[in-house]
C-alpha cells in the first residue's frame, strides 16, 4: 500500500497504517454504509516526511522524555463509568496540577512551531494534488470542498479515544489549502492537549500521525448516536443527539442539543427531548467554516422527525452489530440523504442505571419533554434542600464542593483540586484542567459531547445543559453536584449510603444489579471461582463479583497443566485463548456490572499436584506465609505478563473487568508488580481499576503509600489477615479454637485498614463468609464505613439482610444522638 491510501482499500485491521479514524472509514465503506469518498496520507508517510527533513531525530528526544516521566495520579475515587466493585477513582496518572504539565507546554510550543514550519516535499504536494483530482472525478464536483482530520494510530479504540485531541479541519478547498491543513494536522500530534492525554494514558509510543481528506457534505442537520445509552449503560437503548449546521456543535458541546432515545427493539422512540439550539455551524459565503446564531423561534424546533430518527437508530444498530461492541458514530443530513461520517468503539460506557426505563404508551411515541432549569429556591428536594439548577445528568456520582466558575481554558490555572468546575462549555483544551475537578458543569451540551464523554473517562459527576450557571453560580459557593439527576443543591447535600461524596464519586447504585429487597449503602458482592457459576450467581441480587479466584479458573481451563508447562512448551496462545473464553463467561454474564479479578495466588504446596508442577514449585515448610502473591509476579515476571495480556484481551470486550494484587507485603514489590502493569496492554486501558488484597497486617500501615502509587481499593482477606495477627494457622485443627475473626486485635486491624482507606480516597471491601454467618461481625464493618463486602453466591441474601439490619440500626442510634427538634420554645 502506498503512502496514500483509499478508503475502500482500508480495513479495521490497518489502524496501525492510517489511524482509527481511517481504519474505520475504510471497514464501513467495505461493508456498502453512506460514507462520503475520500483516502488516507498514513502514518508512515509522516514519519518519512520528517526524516527527510532531518527531524524525526530531534522530535523523538524532546517528546520521549515527556511522554515517559508518567504523570501524579489523581485523588481517587470516582465512579468511573462503572459502578465498581468498590467506589472508583479517577484515571491512574491524570495530571493534577497545573505544574504538572510545564514541561508539556515547553515541549508542546517547540514541537508544533517546527512541524508547522517544515516543507511540505514537492513529491507528496504531487501526490495530494493528484488525489484529489481524482476525488474531484469521483465525485463529479469541480475543486471539492473537504474534511482534514487527524488519525493517529492509537485513537478510536476501545482504550483509548483522543476524542478532540487532534485538529481536524472542515470546508477545506483546493491543493494548496489542503497540504497547509494537512501539516497543522501532523503538528496537533504535539498539543498540549495530546501530550497530556498520551502521557496520563501512559502512552509512550512515538507519536505519528495519519490525516483522512474527505468529501465534505454540506449538512443541514448533524450529530451523534450511541449505540447504547451513555449515562445508564442500557444496551437496548439507542441515543440520538442533533442539532441544525454541522456536527461540531453538538460534539463541542456548545448548544444544547435535541435527544431522542430509541428502544432497539422494534425500533421504536421512547422519548424525546427538545433542546436550545442558540447557534449552528455553516459554510460561510467565503466557504470556511461560519458559526451563526439560530432565530428564537427555530432554536426550540426539533431537528428530526420521527422517521428521521429512526434511519439514524437503525443505522445505529448496524454499525454496532458489524463490529460486536457499542458504537459511537457522527451522522449528518445533506439535502435529504443520511451520511456516516465516522464511527468509534464507546469508550467512556456508564453502568447500567437502575432508573426505571422510559416506556410510552402506543398512542404517544415521542412524547416531548427536556428538563427544566429552576432558578434559587424555586425547587426544594423532599428533604429539605434547595435545587439551585438543573442540567441533564450525563456522568453519575456525587460530589460536593466549592464552586470556580471559569470562562476559558487560560483560566484553568485558578481551579484548586476538586473543586467544582463550572463553563459556558468545554472543549478538549478543557482537558488538564478538567482532571483536577471534584464535578463539572456546563451551561450547554448533551450526553455525549466532549465534557460528557471526557468526565465519564475520568469518573468525574458531570451535569451539562444547566443554563445560566455561570451566573448563577458563584465562585466560592458550596454545592453539592448530583450527576445522574442532574441536581445542583446549595450546601451539603447528603448522599445515600452507597455514595461517597467530595472527590470521592458513586460506589456503584447504579451497579445494574437485579432489584433487590433490601436496599442497602454497603454493597454486597459475591465471589466466584468457576465459569459454570457465574449465570446463577449473575441472577442474583448482588452488585458484582467482588473476588474471582484465578486458581480454579487456571486449572479447569488448563486442564490440571501447570501454567509454566505451557510456557516452557510455547504454548502461550493456547494459555490466552482458554483462559480468556473462560473469563469472557464471567465478565460477559455480570456486565455491566464490575467483576475484580485476583490474579493467580499460588501456594506451592496446592500446585506441586499439577502437570509438571513438582519441576517449578520449590519445597516450602510453611507455603501458607511462602513463595505467593506479590512477590511471586516479582520473581516470576513471564506467567505474570501473560497473565496480564490474557486481562486486556478480556477486558477489551468487557470493560467490566478490574484487577487485584494478592498477598502484598511489602511496598517495594507493589511497586514493581505495578509497573508491569503499566507496562502491560491492560495497564493502558482506560478505566482499570487496581486493587491489592488487605491480608497481611502491614497493610494498614502502608494505605497511604500503596494511594500515591494508584491504588484504588482494598479487600481485605479475613482469613488470612486473622491468622497472621494472632499467629494461628489457619489450617491448624489442633489451634482452630484460636481463630477468631472477631478477636479485638483482629477488629482493630480491619478497622485500621477501612478508615485509613476511607481517608485516602480509597474503597475498602471484605471478602469471606463472616459478615453473612456473623451478624455482630457484619455491624462492625458497616460501623467502620466499608464500602462492599463479597461473599459466596448461597450466602448472598441472607448477607444483604444483615447489612440492612445493622444500617437500619446504625441509622437510628444516629437519630437518637440528634437534640429534639422542638416546635415551641421550652416554658
Amino acid at each position: 500500500m502506498g503512502p496514500i491510501a483509499w478508503f475502500e482499500k482500508l480495513s479495521r485491521d490497518d489502524v496501525a497504517l492510517v489511524g482509527g479514524k481511517g481504519a474505520g472509514l475504510g471497514e464501513l465503506t467495505g461493508v456498502g454504509l453512506p460514507v462520503p469518498p475520500g483516502f488516507v496520507l498514513t502514518a508512515e508517510l509522516y514519519l518519512a516526511v520528517l526524516d527527510e527533513q532531518g527531524l524525526r531525530g530531534k522530535v523523538l528526544d524532546t517528546v520521549r522524555p515527556i511522554l515517559e516521566s508518567g504523570a501524579p495520579s489523581a485523588p481517587s475515587a470516582a465512579g468511573k463509568e462503572t459502578g465498581d466493585s468498590a467506589p472508583v477513582t479517577g484515571p491512574s496518572g491524570a495530571v493534577d496540577s497545573v505544574a504538572a504539565s510545564a514541561d508539556i507546554m515547553a515541549a508542546s510550543g517547540e514541537l508544533m512551531s517546527l512541524v508547522s514550519s517544515m516543507d511540505v516535499p514537492s513529491w507528496l504536494r504531487v501526490e495530494l494534488e493528484k488525489a484529489y483530482a481524482t476525488l474531484s472525478i469521483r465525485t463529479g464536483v469541480a475543486e471539492p470542498f473537504v474534511a482534514v482530520r487527524s488519525s493517529a494510530p492509537g485513537e478510536d479504540t476501545l482504550a483509548t479515544s483522543f476524542a478532540g485531541m487532534h485538529r481536524s479541519f472542515m470546508n477545506v478547498r483546493g491543493p494548496e489549502e489542503l497540504v497547509a491543513r494537512v501539516r497543522d494536522c501532523w503538528a496537533s500530534a504535539y498539543a498540549v492537549r495530546a501530550l497530556d492525554y498520551r502521557r496520563s494514558q501512559h502512552l509512550t509510543d512515538e507519536p505519528a500521525i495519519a490525516v483522512v481528506v474527505q468529501l465534505m457534505v454540506d449538512s443541514e442537520r448533524a450529530g451523534i448516536a450511541f449505540s447504547v445509552d451513555p449515562v445508564s449503560g442500557n444496551r437496548q437503548r439507542i441515543v440520538v443527539e442533533a442539532a441544525f449546521g454541522q456536527g461540531e456543535i453538538v460534539v463541542s458541546g456548545r448548544v444544547e442539543p435535541d435527544t431522542y432515545t430509541i428502544d432497539k427493539n422494534g425500533p421504536m422512540i421512547v422519548d424525546v427531548r427538545i433542546g436550545h439550539k442558540t447557534t449552528k455551524i455553516v459554510r460561510g459565503p467565503d466557504g470556511h467554516d461560519r458559526t451563526m446564531a439560530v432565530d428564537e423561534a427555530d432554536a426550540m424546533h426539533r431537528v428530526l422527525s420521527d422517521d428521521e430518527v429512526l434511519d439514524v437508530g437503525r443505522m445505529t444498530q448496524t454499525v454496532e452489530t458489524h463490529y460486536g461492541v457499542p458504537m459511537d458514530i457522527e451522522w449528518a443530513y445533506a439535502s435529504g440523504r443520511l451520511w456516516l461520517l465516522q464511527a468509534r468503539p464507546v469508550t467512556a460506557l456508564a453502568p447500567l442505571s437502575d432508573t426505571p426505563a422510559v416506556t410510552p404508551s402506543p398512542s404517544t411515541p415521542s412524547a416531548e419533554s427536556r428538563p427544566s432549569a429552576p432558578g434559587p429556591g424555586q425547587d426544594p428536594l423532599p428533604n429539605g434542600p434547595t435545587v439551585l439548577l438543573r442540567g441533564l445528568g450525563v456522568s453519575p456520582g456525587m460530589a460536593t464542593g466549592q464552586v470556580r466558575v471559569l470562562q476559558s481554558p487560560s483560566e484553568g490555572s485558578s481551579l484548586l483540586d476538586g473543586e467544582i468546575l463550572v463553563a459556558p462549555a468545554t472543549n478538549p483544551d478543557w482537558g488538564p484542567t478538567m482532571h483536577r475537578a471534584g464535578a463539572i458543569v456546563t451551561e450547554s451540551g448533551g450526553a455525549t459531547c466532549h465534557a460528557a464523554i471526557l468526565s465519564r473517562e475520568l469518573g468525574v459527576p458531570c451535569i451539562v445543559g444547566a443554563r445560566n450557571a455561570t451566573t448563577l453560580l458563584t465562585t466560592g459557593q458550596l454545592v453539592t453536584i448530583d450527576g445522574r439527576t442532574g441536581n445542583i443543591v446549595a450546601g451539603v447535600l447528603q448522599p445515600p449510603p452507597s455514595v461517597e461524596s467530595g472527590r470521592t464519586r458513586s460506589t456503584g447504585t447504579d451497579s445494574g444489579a437485579v432489584a433487590a429487597a433490601e436496599t442497602t449503602g454497603t454493597l454486597v458482592y459475591v465471589n466466584v471461582a468457576l465459569p459454570d457459576q457465574a449465570e446463577a450467581a449473575a441472577a442474583l441480587d448482588v452488585d458484582g463479583v467482588g473476588l474471582l479466584r484465578a486458581e480454579f479458573m487456571l486449572t479447569e481451563a488448563l486442564g490440571g497443566v501447570h501454567p509454566k508447562q505451557l510456557l516452557a512448551e510455547n504454548r502461550q496462545e493456547e494459555f490466552l485463548s482458554k483462559m480468556s473464553a473462560s473469563l469472557l463467561r464471567i465478565t460477559s454474564a455480570f456486565a455491566p456490572r464490575p467483576v475484580v479479578y485476583r490474579t493467580y495466588d499460588f501456594r506451592t504446596n496446592e500446585f506441586r499436584g499439577l502437570l509438571g508442577g513438582e519441576k517449578f514449585e520449590p519445597q516450602e515448610h510453611n507455603p501458607m506465609i511462602g513463595y505467593r502473591g506479590c512477590f511471586r509476579y516479582v520473581r516470576e515476571p513471564d506467567l505474570f505478563r501473560l497473565e496480564l495480556e490474557m486481562l486486556a484481551r478480556v477486558r477489551e470486550q468487557t470493560p467490566n473487568l478490574h484487577v487485584m494484587i494478592p498477598f502484598v507485603r511489602t511496598l517495594w514489590e507493589l511497586e514493581a508488580c505495578l509497573e508491569m502493569i503499566d507496562a502491560s496492554p491492560l495497564g493502558r486501558q482506560r478505566g482499570l481499576k487496581r486493587w491489592v488484597m488487605a491480608e497481611v497486617p502491614s497493610v494498614a500501615y502502608r494505605i497511604g503509600d500503596y494511594a500515591a502509587l494508584g491504588i484504588d481499593g482494598v479487600s481485605i482477606g479475613s482469613n488470612d489477615l486473622t491468622q497472621l495477627v494472632l499467629g494461628v494457622d489457619r489450617d491448624s485443627e489442633v489451634c482452630a479454637e484460636l481463630f477468631d475473626e472477631e478477636d479485638a486485635a483482629v477488629l482493630d486491624t480491619i478497622e485500621r485498614i477501612i478508615t485509613n482507606a476511607r481517608a485516602h480516597g480509597l474503597t475498602s471491601s471484605l471478602c469471606g463468609q463472616a459478615p453473612s454467618n456473623r451478624p455482630a461481625f457484619a455491624e462492625h464493618l458497616v460501623r467502620y464505613g466499608i464500602t462492599s463486602v463479597s461473599v459466596d453466591p448461597s450466602a448472598a441474601r441472607a448477607t444483604r439482610r444483615i447489612v440492612a439490619s445493622a444500617e437500619r440500626r446504625l441509622l437510628v442510634e444516629s437519630a437518637l444522638r440528634q437534640p429534639a427538634n422542638r416546635s415551641t420554645p421550652p416554658e
